[in-house]
């Protein structure tokens, strides 16, 4: 008889230190042990499923065990696992990022491989400082990073991340970035609308340029969602003025698409919306549909040429991961533009979009729901203590644990951000599916608001 759930979550426990978890939380909360996936579910070792109503931590794009991916994995497989990729290549490589320079803005003509989302904002930001250093303006040392911000947990991105939780701990070993305010429309005045709420939010980041641009190397944003920051989202135009600004003042702009690229936005890049390009583009999570972790950081041929030179002038961009570029990543990213490119991915997302709205409009009524905002294939409902200040509960109080334990009984994967409640499933998911989590969110905001 095969091992069961009980049996896996006491060695689990024995042995392993989980992400993003207090451990002494599984004293009472059971790890749950996954057996297999399957497009918007998953199942444990005893049968019980679960639909992964937020893409396994955002990465997931076309269902768990896609047969496309899974065969192109495989193929791979047998030809080249890995290979170093400084003075060598190879074909998986230069294709994902021909193809990569195909699809992002106009004028990201260069790709540099990392292992993962955090890497690619280390990349970025190295990247960006070294480019000045290059061209003989020392005195750019800073970043720019918004309020809410959240680009990762390696020290570099963390360095440029807002949210308390993640960054106080850690604080005496970061730099410390100039803050601007977030323009995320959450709080914005009654009858302002999210362009005219964010267009406000973007005065005092032109002042900040202004001011700081000869010690700022770059501005970084995540596009339209701050997603780990509670989904707060932001109207384009933001984007806009920025890319505008940054230019003016001779500062770069570094497009954080790690979480909102591949079309959970709407486009298939964020920017695309505001019909813009970065300078750097950090791509991640879902651009190998969810399999394995690969990043890229696209740039233009201007950054590029400011390190092309002789070895003795040590401008090279001596940075680099044993598992730059892995052949079986690429394989998978590229499997999964294929369907990008084959299916109407995007316009089945609108209709998709729709549903998830359709299913949650009567949310709004709810007397502990402030907001139920939307971008795309991300959708958020807040909920507070008092609807009409929009008062949150006490962050001790752990009301979206509530709801996480309350799906997973219902067999839903929910995994509020404090009192944030967000859908962001796979794309393969059905409007049946999107009404059963809507039913499961609301019974979980009614439990854990009922007292």
């Amino acid at each position: 008889m095969g091992e069961g759930n009980t049996d896996l979550e006491q060695r689990d426990l024995a042995v392993l230190w989980h992400p993003c978890t207090q451990m002494k939380d599984h004293e009472r909360l059971p790890v749950i042990p996954i057996r297999r996936g399957r497009g918007v579910w998953l199942e444990d070792f005893d049968g019980r499923r679960y639909l992964d109503a937020i893409s396994s931590w955002w990465v997931n794009l076309f269902g768990h065990s896609h047969p496309r991916i899974n065969a192109a994995v495989k193929a791979q497989v047998e030809e080249l696992e890995q290979v170093l990729l400084a003075g060598f290549t190879h074909e998986a490589a230069v294709s994902l990022a021909e193809r990569l320079v195909a699809i992002t803005p106009a004028g990201l003509t260069k790709c540099f491989f990392a292992d993962n989302g955090s890497c690619t904002v280390e990349v970025a930001l190295k990247m960006s400082f070294h480019y000045w250093r290059n061209r003989g303006e020392l005195r750019k040392t800073r970043f720019i990073c918004l309020e809410n911000a959240y680009h990762g947990e390696t020290l570099g991105a963390l360095s440029v991340s807002q949210i308390p939780l993640y960054r106080d701990t850690y604080a005496p070993l970061l730099r410390d970035p100039i803050v601007a305010p977030s323009p995320d429309c959450y709080r914005r005045a009654p009858g302002e609308t999210w362009a005219e709420c964010s267009r406000r939010g973007f005065v005092a980041t032109a002042d900040l340029l202004e001011r700081h641009a000869d010690e700022v190397c770059a501005v970084i944003v995540e596009p339209l969602v701050q997603c780990a920051g509670q989904m707060r989202m932001y109207d384009p135009v933001y984007l806009s003025l920025v890319r505008a600004a940054c230019s003016q003042n001779r500062v770069h702009l570094i497009a954080d698409e790690i979480a909102v690229g591949f079309g959970r936005t709407g486009t298939l890049f964020a920017c695309e919306q505001a019909a813009i390009a970065p300078d750097f583009l950090c791509l991640s999570k879902g651009l190998t549909g969810g399999y394995l972790p690969l990043g890229a950081v696209l740039t233009t041929d201007e950054i590029y040429r400011a390190f092309y030179d002789d070895y003795d002038t040590l401008s090279a961009f001596l940075h680099s991961h044993s598992y730059t570029g892995n052949p079986l990543a690429c394989r998978a990213a590229l499997a999964t533009l294929s369907l990008f490119e084959e299916q109407p991915v995007l316009a089945n997302n609108r209709q998709l979009a729709q549903a998830m709205a359709a299913a949650t409009a009567h949310f709004k009524d709810h007397p502990h729901v402030a907001e139920v905002r939307q971008t795309g294939m991300i959708l958020a409902i807040e909920i507070v203590q008092d609807k009409a200040t929009k008062t949150p509960y006490p962050w001790q109080e752990r009301r979206g644990l509530r709801i996480y334990r309350q799906a997973l009984a219902r067999g839903v994967l929910l995994r509020p951000l404090g009192n944030v409640v967000y859908f962001m499933p796979p794309y393969v998911i059905t409007e049946d599916e999107i009404r059963l989590l809507a039913e499961v969110a609301m019974e979980g905001v009614d439990l854990a608001t009922s007292d």
